[in-house]
């Protein structure tokens, strides 16, 4: 265990990031599996609908740093092609 102060707050602030970013991750992997449900399924509003709101969750973790732009455009983009392919 750290004896120092600042190492002491330094475990606290990493260890509240953490749960915030696995919460946020937790979020767009959920947003995601709902797209990929509405594209398996065929319901094709359902997958527009719910690729809107996944696509709002990917960019705002994004903003906050949760995960590289370059990789939330990848998700977006992976996401959006398998709604666009569907018949």
């Amino acid at each position: 265990m750290a004896n120092i102060k600042s190492a002491k707050k330094r475990i606290l602030v990493t260890r509240t990031k953490t749960e915030r970013n696995k919460a946020i991750k937790s979020g767009v992997k959920t947003a995601i599996k709902k797209v990929l449900a509405a594209v398996e399924a065929g319901d094709k509003e359902a997958a527009k609908a719910e690729l809107t709101a996944a696509t709002k969750t990917i960019e705002m973790a994004a903003t906050k740093g949760v995960y590289h732009k370059n990789n939330a455009a990848r998700k977006v983009s992976r996401i959006s092609k398998a709604v666009n392919e569907m018949a």
